[in-house]
C-alpha cells in the first residue's frame, strides 16, 4: 500500500470513478471507466513486478495503449468529455516519453503533473457519467399517480 496520502486519495478517486461510471454511465462512460481502471491496475503491476530498468518503457507502452483506447472511444462516441480525457491522456503519454528520453528520474514535478493529469481524466469521466445519468433521468417518464 502506498504511504503517501495523496497517492491513496488518487487510488480512491480512481476506484470511485470506475464504480460511478459503471453504475450510472452509458456505454461510453462504462468503457472509459473500465479503461481507466485497467490502466491503473496495469501501472500498479508494472511498479510492483517489472524490473526497475524496464519500468519507464513499460509505463510508456501502457500510457500509449490507454491513449489509443481513449482515441477509439472518442471517435466511436464523439463526445466532448471523451475528447478531453483523450487529450489529457496524451499529456500523460508525453510526460512519460519526455522523462524516458531525457533519462530523468521521477521527481516531484513528475508526480505533481502525473497526479493532476490523472485527476483531470477522472473528472472528465465523472462529468460524462453525470451527463449520461441526467439525460436518462430526463427521458424517463414520470410515474403516473395512483387512482
Amino acid at each position: 500500500m502506498p504511504n503517501s496520502i495523496i497517492i491513496q486519495l488518487v487510488w480512491l478517486a480512481i476506484l470511485a470513478t470506475v464504480v460511478f461510471s459503471i453504475w450510472k454511465g452509458g456505454p461510453a462512460e462504462r468503457r472509459a471507466g473500465f479503461l481507466i481502471g485497467l490502466g491503473a491496475l496495469v501501472a500498479f503491476a508494472i511498479h510492483r513486478l517489472a524490473p526497475e530498468d524496464t519500468q519507464p518503457l513499460a509505463l510508456l507502452t501502457a500510457e500509449f495503449a490507454l491513449a489509443v483506447g481513449f482515441l477509439v472511444l472518442a471517435v466511436l462516441y464523439g463526445s466532448l468529455w471523451l475528447g478531453g480525457a483523450m487529450l489529457l491522456q496524451a499529456v500523460q503519454f508525453s510526460l512519460h516519453a519526455w522523462y524516458l528520453l531525457a533519462e530523468r528520474q521521477h521527481d516531484i514535478l513528475y508526480s505533481v503533473i502525473n497526479n493532476a493529469d490523472t485527476v483531470g481524466i477522472l473528472i472528465c469521466i465523472s462529468l460524462g457519467t453525470l451527463s449520461a445519468w441526467r439525460r436518462r433521468a430526463a427521458v424517463r417518464p414520470a410515474p403516473s399517480p395512483a387512482p
